[in-house]
């Protein structure tokens, strides 16, 4: 009796996980965040928690855990139950770069983790102060560095401003000594004041210092021209050529997830990326819709893992 009893109650839960599944999600869904509340990012996370909102019917709710370049946010998700109720919304850092920056991570890029979807590329500026640093172009940067090596310095906010940094001077031939600050703000600051004449920044940082007039844009560092930018070339077009770097954020839940919980937030996400207010608000603050499934999200994991990874190694960076 007692083993027709555990075979019914075996068959009742095998049964039930499925109906379970398919009625995800059920209540709110946390969104982890591995960057502090007001930075770029975030803001972006919180445009696409509220339009998962709108998709899912139950609250999306952005937690911030921020500390090492993402990485504490991507182990929580990584150790969190794969039940679809907790995810990460990251840059590319996480699942591209920090294996190739940190000696070891406390999760796997890949392994740990279940790709939902992309949401947006995102760009870097090359900029200048022209008040101090009085060149209008790439090829006038270029070669005042290459007359003078090691005379200038260049400042990096984060270590993707500094990848892009080094694959500059790695493809340009040029020798200039990096200054890395705390986050991109105070790289500005020391930009504007002459302490350093060139910084890569983030477009979403970048575009509110233009409209200033303080500083001046130079090149972006994509494949294309930023519908923000449309006047600024790309890194190729300025002379630099197999310059293509760019960064993006997607949506990943811990791995092996009930595959209709993943059909679930993958459609809804991409219902949220492919909208035009999504569009319309990316494209405003510097960033590209980048609308994309788990596959999708995938692919340019591994693609940017190995090029990434051949910038860092190349430049000899690391964070510890």
């Amino acid at each position: 009796m007692k083993k027709c009893l555990a075979a019914l109650a075996a068959i009742t839960l095998m049964a039930g996980a499925p109906a379970l599944a398919a009625d995800y999600p059920v209540r709110p869904v946390r969104m982890l965040l591995g960057y502090p509340a007001g930075s770029g990012i975030d803001n972006v996370a919180r445009q696409v928690a509220a339009g998962l909102e709108k998709e899912l019917g139950q609250p999306v709710v952005v937690e911030n855990k921020a500390g090492a370049l993402g990485n504490l946010a991507a182990d929580f998700v990584a150790k969190a139950p794969a039940d679809g109720y907790t995810i990460l919304f990251t840059p590319n850092s996480t699942h591209a770069a920090n294996v190739h920056l940190f000696k070891k991570l406390p999760f796997d890029p890949i392994k740990d983790f279940a790709p939902v979807g992309t949401v947006a590329s995102l760009g870097f500026v090359l900029l200048v102060a022209p008040e101090h640093t009085k060149v209008d172009n790439v090829e006038q940067l270029t070669r005042l560095l290459k007359d003078q090596p090691g005379k200038y310095s260049w400042g990096s906010g984060n270590a993707t401003g500094q990848v892009a940094g080094e694959l500059y001077k790695t493809l340009a031939g040029v020798d200039a000594v990096n200054v890395p600050y705390k986050g991109v703000p105070p790289a500005l600051t020391d930009l504007i004041g002459g302490r350093v004449s060139f910084l890569f920044a983030d477009a979403t940082l970048a575009i509110p210092q233009l409209k200033g007039g303080r500083v001046k844009a130079l090149a972006v560092t994509g494949s294309k021209r930023p519908t923000s930018l449309p006047d600024v070339p790309t890194m190729a077009e300025a002379g630099v050529k197999g310059y293509d770097l760019a960064g993006w954020f997607g949506i990943f839940l811990p791995a092996n997830p009930p595959e209709a919980v993943r059909k679930t937030l993958s459609a809804a996400l991409l219902k949220v990326t492919s909208s035009p207010e999504m569009a319309r608000f990316l494209r405003g603050i510097g960033a590209e819709p980048l609308s994309g499934g788990p596959d999708d999200l995938a692919r340019v994991v591994a693609v940017d893992t190995e090029k990434w990874g051949r910038i860092i190694r190349a430049a000899g960076m690391s964070v510890e």
